[in-house]
């Protein structure tokens, strides 16, 4: 049977540029989203503890400026400094919103933890983040455990003992005129699933690590509450040329959204930072319901694509 959604680079995108930058040794990056002619950014964040910079330019109601950069990282809220060098390299390149004294880049960020993989003491800083910027001049991006997903795991609840790889993973798509775009960061404390086939991809190890264990009965067998600690988030982006305003965009995330419960059980727990932004960067007409129902869609594919092409600790 035909489908009307047609896979394309995901390079094709307009006002698209995409780079990333990492520490092999720590496990540890960044990846960094420039518009080059600005996006009108929403955001939807489901999880419990995300570690941010910015998202309140996401709002309805705040300044709608458009926004040059959205950056991916790993550290944590120590990551959030790698903003600071995606700000400089804008700087440089006369990119911002002209205050009348200076133009003042403006940047949204999410952060996965991964101290627990790799070296803890490292973390991706101002350095590494106009690296991601220096590489995105090239716009080849690569999927699995690059750059913001360098340190990415999954199947956490019992620690880094039972957990699996995960990584970065891209999509892309048209449906006609309209082209959708996803990139990921899949840190789950859940099991990740092909929703096409019911097949669990990666989550939870047994003890013996010869086989999976089911994520949710296991936490269905803590009968007080817990600390599960809050190392764990999946942050990804959405990217149009579908022409919307910013409220929309949030509409758009958070429909986008809907892949995390396709794909990720359980998903958006106190213990995760669940985010996903959605940026406009083109002038296509489209229905926001075809535009929402697109991004799940492409989102879920970037998700099985994290998982797919990580390899081993």
């Amino acid at each position: 049977m035909e489908t009307a959604m047609k896979e394309i680079p995901i390079t094709s995108i307009e006002n698209l540029r995409i780079g990333s930058a990492q520490d092999d040794e720590a496990k540890t990056g960044v990846t960094v989203l420039l518009f080059d002619q600005g996006a009108k950014v929403g955001a939807d964040i489901s999880g419990g503890g995300p570690a941010s910079r910015e998202t309140p330019l996401t709002l309805p109601l705040t300044a709608d400026n458009p926004v040059n950069a959205i950056v991916l990282s790993g550290g944590s809220a120590f990551g959030l400094a790698a903003s600071d060098g995606v700000m400089r390299y804008l700087e440089e390149h006369d990119v911002g919103y002209d205050t009348g004294f200076a133009k003042v880049p403006l940047v949204c960020q999410s952060c996965i933890y991964d101290l627990g993989v790799g070296r803890a003491d490292i973390r991706p800083d101002a350095r590494m983040g106009y690296a991601a910027c220096v590489d995105a001049e090239k716009n080849s991006p690569r999927s699995g455990r690059t750059g913001a997903g360098a340190g990415a795991s999954v199947g956490k609840l019992y620690g880094m003992e039972r957990a699996m790889t995960s990584g970065m993973g891209f999509y892309a798509a048209s449906i006609g005129k309209l082209q959708m775009a996803a990139v990921v960061v899949v840190n789950a404390l859940g099991d990740i699933f092909d929703p096409a086939t019911g097949k669990k991809l990666a989550g939870l190890l047994t003890e013996d690590k010869k086989g999976f264990s089911d994520t949710c009965e296991e936490l269905y067998k803590i009968s007080r509450k817990r600390d599960f600690f809050t190392g764990n988030t999946t942050i990804g982006v959405i990217i149009t040329n579908g022409r919307f305003e910013k409220a929309q965009m949030s509409k758009i995330a958070s429909m986008a959204g809907n892949a995390y419960g396709r794909c990720i059980n359980p998903v958006g727990t106190m213990a995760d930072g669940d985010t996903v932004y959605a940026a406009s960067t083109g002038n296509v007409e489209a229905d926001i319901n075809v535009a929402g129902t697109f991004a799940a869609e492409v989102m879920q594919k970037a998700i099985l694509d994290a998982v797919r092409s990580s390899g081993p600790f």
